[in-house]
């Protein structure tokens, strides 16, 4: 497999090239269009005298002018998608140094009463999330992290299968959160998709025909004028006409295009998502039933949406002078591209809400595929239901710590076994519980995890790691304890969970902590529960000689040459060594 960082480096390298050849196109292009202006204008003054010679003229310069503007418009977006592809690229080498914290960081996704998220890392600066997260819609950041906390242990092949295939293809999933990116919106999904459920038209059905019977008769007047069958009196009149017939709506359709105006560019950024979506041939089950959802009939969704941006497009010509004027008062401008909107929206206001979700869908598992991709040594554990292990994992680390100071440790827990782990303050126990929590979490999300190889039997997760106080609930660090501890037993007697702890019962004094701390230990114990314990107390090993359940694992310290040694490798056994003494003294304290 390609070293990403290669991958990365190369389409930098093509992307700078391609930039600056495109802004030499757009200056190119811009020269000519004001060249076709002035031209124009030339000729039309020139051939003055002469009226039909200048019409035409003008309407020659006009065509050409537009298909200009619609050039440079095409090669815009094209150079607009490079400089945002430019930006992915960087982004990924500046991560792969370790370079991250400044990204967003996920904290609105925050949820301290959750099974595990406030414990682990999984949002907030520094978090899983943080160093993750690649996408470029607000509703693909909120299904990634759905997804990341939703504890779901159901469809993991398929989403492994998923990111596996998205993993492969790294240049389109790249242009699709380019694309993604270039939106920018403050109209949300919730806010167009309510809209057009409520929509009330206004325009009355037996004005269907009104609007091309009148740009036919105005064509009628046109021919006329210029063969001299009649004045410039009669095409006033019916100029006025159409003026006053379109002013009868000029309220309604005012508010209808400041509403229309809003919403454009995610109709037009969204369009363009759906036909990446359509365009490419997916192999996996999970991506093509995804891929199905966007269908309507026989028409594909990005048409329909590429439709209705072209109806917005064309309401919103009517800020322009000629066209409200001369637009209204020949064509009914107004009221027909009105009329094609509202059709647009009864025809499918129920598909819009299925179609954001599914672009929000690939949106986020690009950011999963991004991950897989860019570590290629992580592996996806083998999934059993029928193995007596847990987790059986090979050289276990922490994801997010970097490959050269990370420290790996082999584990394997079974079903109905709990770890006690003990170990002196920084030997590695709270970053050990995080390594653990995180490799479920990966493994139910479909990710590779951070190990050599791996079986897994798929269980959900809950934790009590980080448990804090609260002034404004007027609530003490140990009923707050004690209420954590109260929301996994509930959730232990109704469903299965991997259980971790570390270090319970901080809020109150040490006998009480360890008597509490056991009867704890063994009622999981007899709830068949399987899970692991961080704690400094080294009486709670004694559970293990009356529960063969109860295993005993540690992170040793060593005093070398009067400084502190560890080696962070997870050991069975006891901790012998502690080193809260010999650091107050280090440090003067004592």
């Amino acid at each position: 497999m390609q070293d990403p960082n290669v991958f990365y480096k190369e389409q930098l390298y093509n992307l700078k090239s391609l930039i600056k050849s495109d802004k030499k196109r757009l200056n190119l292009l811009s020269l000519l269009r004001l060249s076709v202006f002035i031209g124009s204008a030339f000729l039309i003054y020139f051939f003055s005298d002469s009226p039909r010679i200048a019409a035409v003229i003008a309407i020659i310069g006009i065509g050409i002018f537009i298909k200009l503007l619609k050039i440079y418009a095409s090669r815009k977006t094209s150079y607009d998608l490079n400089k945002a592809l430019k930006t992915l690229n960087k982004e990924e080498l500046q991560i792969a140094k370790g370079d991250y914290l400044n990204r967003e960081d996920g904290s609105a996704f925050l949820d301290a009463n959750h099974f595990f998220s406030a414990d682990i890392d999984l949002f907030g600066k520094g978090s899983f999330f943080q160093y993750t997260n690649r996408t470029g819609l607000k509703e693909g950041r909120r299904f990634l992290a759905d997804l990341l906390d939703s504890n779901k242990i159901i469809g993991i092949e398929e989403r492994q299968e998923a990111i596996k295939e998205l993993a492969q293809i790294p240049k389109w999933r790249q242009k699709y959160t380019a694309l993604a990116r270039m939106l920018n919106s403050d109209t949300s999904n919730d806010t167009i998709t309510s809209w057009l459920k409520n929509y009330q038209s206004f325009i009355p059905a037996h004005f269907k025909w009104l609007p091309a019977i009148f740009t036919v008769i105005s064509f009628a007047f046109f021919i006329a004028s210029f063969f001299n069958l009649i004045g410039f009196q009669p095409i006033l009149i019916w100029l006025l006409l159409g003026l006053v017939v379109t002013g009868f709506f000029v309220k309604r359709v005012n508010k209808l295009s400041a509403i229309t105006n809003r919403i454009k560019e995610t109709i037009q950024q969204y369009a363009l998502l759906l036909r990446e979506i359509e365009d490419y041939d997916f192999k996996t089950i999970l991506l093509n039933s995804e891929k199905e959802k966007i269908k309507s009939n026989q028409q594909k969704a990005s048409q329909v949406f590429k439709d209705f941006s072209k109806h917005l497009d064309a309401l919103d010509n009517r800020n322009n002078v000629f066209v409200a004027f001369l637009g209204n008062g020949f064509f009914l401008w107004d009221i027909y591209y009105s009329m094609k909107i509202e059709k647009w929206i009864v025809a499918h206001k129920d598909l819009v809400s299925q179609w954001f979700e599914t672009v929000g869908f690939f949106d986020g598992f690009n950011s999963l595929a991004g991950f897989a991709y860019n570590h290629p040594e992580f592996t996806y554990p083998q999934l059993s239901n029928t193995t007596d292990m847990r987790i059986d994992a090979k050289s276990l680390g922490h994801p997010l710590i970097a490959s050269n100071d990370r420290v790996c440790s082999d584990l394997q827990l079974k079903n109905k076994e709990f770890f006690i782990v003990t170990g002196a303050n920084m030997a590695g126990k709270s970053t050990f519980l995080r390594t653990v929590s995180s490799y479920i979490v990966m493994a139910n999300v479909g990710l590779p995890v951070c190990a050599e190889e791996s079986v897994y039997r798929p269980i959900k997760l809950i934790t009590s790691m980080r448990t804090s106080d609260s002034l404004t609930k007027n609530s003490s660090y140990f009923f707050a304890e004690l209420t954590r501890l109260q929301f996994i037993i509930k959730n232990l007697e109704k469903g299965t969970y991997l259980v971790i702890l570390d270090e319970i019962l901080k809020g109150t004094n040490s006998v009480d902590k360890a008597a509490g701390s056991k009867k704890l230990i063994e009622k999981l114990v007899a709830m068949d529960v399987s899970g692991i314990i961080a704690t400094h107390d080294l009486s709670l090993c004694e559970i293990s000689t009356d529960l063969p359940e109860v295993k005993n694992y540690y992170f040793e310290t060593e005093i070398r040459n009067d400084e502190l040694y560890f080696d962070y490798t997870f050991k069975e056994g006891i901790c012998k060594n502690m080193n809260a003494s010999f650091l107050l003294k280090k440090m003067d304290i004592t």
